[in-house]
């Protein structure tokens, strides 16, 4: 009998393993896929997860939560990293996709658009790498969010807009160097709020609105209409009081200061500080028709 859940969706597989087994024959490749395929299953039963079903040199798996995902996740990366040294030194790392949504069971297996889109993380994923969809993010704890990073957009089969890719930082060297310095806490003062003017719309990122869109789809916060303008372009969060501006589009953001500074951002990320204009796929000089008009305001 079919029934509905909603879960994080893992997808493990070996990277070049087709090589492996050119480069080492049979045996050897075969032993060192086997004790990848291992590694995986071990680390998704000691976080609760469950096996769905090994294709191959690939584990799909699920799991209740996102945070234990992401632990297995870790574990697996960080045993495989260990443990194939060990294997004759045939050298083999693995890539990691997950997202989390609604999937419907049906005896052993699961089906749905959030499985597709969970198989397309793992295609976008390099080698030691765990790549993640923006909501899958939304999902995570706090802490675990500060060691995510945003670093391009996809396609994904079955969808009209874009999917936010992130990577988890799993590495402890570079999950130290994302980790930022909070001056703001020290100081006591930080930007409250910001505000965010196009044309007769004026709307408010704040504590009690974190995030808004934009981009030429209707069910933007913000829509403007542009022929170099993508359905979903950008967004604007409120991190840690401070503001960002993340892109998501093909042509990219263009941001100017009103002390004439210039940055351009394209599938990353920037922070927003005093006031200036936005322009989406193209640089909006003040007074353009296309303009956004940015202020953020200290409490």
């Amino acid at each position: 009998m079919a029934k509905d859940l909603e879960v994080a969706i893992v997808f493990a597989d070996v990277v070049g393993s087709t090589q492996l087994y050119d480069k080492f024959g049979d045996t050897k490749a075969s032993e060192t896929v086997a004790l990848c395929l291992d590694v995986m299953k071990d680390a998704t039963y000691q976080y609760n997860g469950t096996v769905i079903k090994t294709i191959g040199d690939e584990v799909m798996s699920t799991f209740s939560t996102v945070d234990e995902a992401m632990g297995a996740a870790v574990m697996m990366q960080s045993r495989i990293t260990t443990e194939t040294k060990k294997n004759d030194g045939i050298p083999v790392s693995i890539r990691i996709g997950c997202h989390f949504g609604p999937v419907v069971q049906e005896q052993n297996d699961i089906f749905g658009a959030a499985v597709h889109t969970a198989n397309r993380m793992t295609s976008q994923a390099k080698a030691k790498q765990i790549v993640i969809s923006g909501f899958t993010v939304e999902q995570m704890s706090p802490e675990l969010r500060k060691q995510t990073r945003q670093i391009d957009v996809a396609t994904v089969r079955g969808r009209l807009d874009e999917v936010a890719l992130y990577e988890l930082v799993w590495q402890p060297e570079e999950a130290t160097s994302m980790l930022p310095t909070i001056e703001w806490e020290n100081k006591g003062r930080r930007a409250s709020k910001l505000l965010l003017n196009f044309r007769d719309t004026t709307v408010e990122v704040s504590d009690k609105r974190k995030s808004i869109n934009m981009g030429r789809a209707d069910d933007n916060d913000v829509v403007i209409k542009g022929n170099l303008i993508s359905r979903i372009h950008a967004k604007i969060e409120m991190r840690r009081g401070k503001f960002m501006i993340v892109d998501q589009s093909t042509n990219g953001t263009f941001i100017h200061d009103v002390q004439g500074r210039e940055n351009f951002v394209r599938r990353d990320s920037a922070e927003l500080n005093g006031e200036g204009t936005i322009g989406l796929g193209r640089a909006e000089a003040p007074g353009s028709n296309l303009a956004i008009y940015y202020k953020t305001i200290i409490e």
